[in-house]
């Protein structure tokens, strides 16, 4: 099992995330083994689970290539990201916005330096509506200007020492699918999936985060993955929405109910406090710490 890792207050998320763990961290972390070999991360998206932990040995991973790229981006080049964000900083206003929004209509945005292409998400992160990240069906940004009054684009102190974390510990950070990303795992790993979440209702599929979307062939793919790491050894938590759906695809596990409070969605309505389900492969008591080792991995 790995050493304990003393934890930095100022590692923590540098992007604004739909469905981001932040307001859920307290309760979510009773869940957590505190004794784990490998942390796993599959859909990272804005890390604020993963910074919070701050693990010595972690896989993140996430679909959305210009996230991920951000992430390098802040591991190798973070000073001169930082120097594009201050220009980014001094240029804002709504005329410019738009024209930085329409940098990815571009066929040749793709062979952008990946330092410029990470503070230009990080910018329209920090002054779109909401802090709302989604792409159309071409993957292009389309979120409106947010009309802040002085967004904090740039916070130099949180990017440096993330920076130093994730060069300074055993990090691995991809960008492939969430299935090939756990073939490696092994047992004493942990692993922890925050997909993107079912629909509550018809119409409140929010999927738009990457090009791919997921539907629930891909939540039932997911599941076939909890299976098969459930019976290598592996500790599993997934946190999903609480809905009948997902409730019965995991009813052969461990399940929980919380409250989490959602500043951001693409609909101002479904703002607010939301049912969520975390599921789990393992056991938890008062004492997490003195069970872990005797947890029972459940059978399938």
């Amino acid at each position: 099992m790995e050493a304990s890792l003393k934890r930095n207050p100022v590692v923590k998320p540098f992007l604004k995330w739909a469905g981001g763990k932040r307001q859920l961290m307290t309760e979510l972390k009773k869940y957590i083994p505190p004794r784990i070999n490998c942390y796993y991360e599959p859909f990272v998206g804005g890390g604020a689970v993963f910074l919070e932990l701050q693990k010595k040995h972690a896989v993140i991973n996430d679909s959305n290539t210009e996230l991920v790229n951000c992430y390098q981006v802040v591991r190798d080049q973070v000073e001169d990201l930082i120097t594009q964000l201050r220009e980014h900083q001094q240029k804002n206003n709504e005329d410019y916005f738009y024209k930085i929004r329409e940098l990815d209509r571009a066929t040749d945005f793709k062979e952008k330096p990946p330092a410029f292409r990470a503070a230009r998400l990080i910018y329209l992160n920090k002054t779109c509506y909401n802090g709302l990240f989604r792409v159309n069906a071409q993957g292009q940004f389309n979120v409106p200007f947010g009309r802040y009054k002085n967004p904090n684009i740039i916070d130099e102190a949180v990017l440096r020492a993330v920076s130093k974390y994730l060069n300074t510990n055993k990090i691995s950070i991809s960008n492939l699918d969430f299935a090939k990303v756990i073939a490696n795992a092994k047992r004493g790993d942990f692993i922890y999936f925050d997909p993107p979440y079912d629909p509550v209702s018809d119409t409140a599929s929010f999927t738009g985060y990457d090009i791919h979307g997921f539907n629930r062939g891909e939540q039932e793919r997911l599941k076939e993955c909890v299976d098969q790491l459930n019976k290598m050894g592996c500790k599993v938590l997934l946190s999903n929405a609480y809905t009948p759906y997902i409730t019965e695809l995991y009813k052969d596990y461990n399940q929980v109910k919380v409250t989490a409070n959602r500043a951001i969605n693409s609909q101002a309505d479904k703002r607010g406090k939301t049912d969520e389900i975390l599921v789990m492969n393992y056991t938890v008591g008062s004492c997490l710490e003195d069970q872990f080792d005797k947890s029972i991995i459940l059978s399938q």
